[in-house]
């Protein structure tokens, strides 16, 4: 009788359970914070531009802008990039250097260190609390319904699927240097509050990649979604 009673006690609860809602999987986010300015960062770049031909990943290359008084501006660099990577700085309690890498918005490493991106990459648990998809025009974007709670803003990254520079001046003059999915431009799209949304957004063009972010307060990325060129 006890064992009947705690199997009848059990059965709710494994239904609840059961019944309950589960976000999607979706891409891994990984952000670099390069500068072609930096002689440490081209094997961070040799390593995203290998995480770029992954399907479960979405790899962006943020180039930021204070290694440019060294003797090379960088073509991608930029404030908004150097703004991002302070933002993660305050919120991780880490310190502003290159190479970095963030996953998913919260875990931070350098950005050449391949082991500990890779166990970083092992253990992202990466759902869709906030679906995100394009339209079939690419003309448009679509946030779902919430899987549970969760708020935060919509972010359109654009970025040039790959880049070729021959680097005159700088730490790393006289290197070729080949940039995998460099953001060019950040626009805030708006906020997700659980409901659905739709943005119109412009396509991407040849050589372009669009990525689509849902990053709550604290970083963490809810939704994710990425597509590219008519040429990809």
């Amino acid at each position: 009788m006890r064992r009947t009673a705690a199997l009848l006690c059990l059965l709710p609860c494994l239904l609840a359970v059961a019944g309950s809602p589960r976000a999607e999987t979706r891409p891994v986010v990984v952000e670099l914070f390069t500068s072609q300015g930096c002689s440490s960062c081209p094997p961070a770049d040799a390593l995203l531009r290998e995480l770029a031909g992954r399907a479960d990943v979405i790899a962006l290359g943020f180039h930021i802008s204070y290694w440019d008084r060294l003797g090379w501006k960088d073509p991608l660099s930029n404030e908004a990039s150097t703004d991002r990577q302070k933002t993660y700085a305050s919120r991780l309690g880490g310190r502003v250097y290159t190479p970095q890498i963030v996953v998913e918005g919260t875990n931070e490493m350098v950005g050449s260190d391949r082991a500990a991106v890779a166990a970083a990459l092992r253990n992202a648990r990466p759902e869709a609390v906030a679906p995100v998809s394009f339209a079939a025009d690419r003309a448009s974007v679509a946030i779902g319904a919430g899987v549970g709670a969760g708020a935060g803003e919509v972010l359109l990254v654009r970025f040039a699927q790959g880049r070729v520079t021959n680097v005159p001046a700088g730490e790393n003059a006289g290197r070729t240097l080949r940039d995998a999915n460099g953001v060019t431009a950040v626009m805030r799209l708006g906020d997700w509050d659980g409901s659905a949304r739709r943005y119109r957004i412009e396509p991407p063009r040849s050589g372009e990649g669009l990525a689509v972010l849902v990053q709550a307060a604290d970083g963490r990325m809810l939704g994710a979604a990425a597509i590219l060129g008519p040429d990809a």
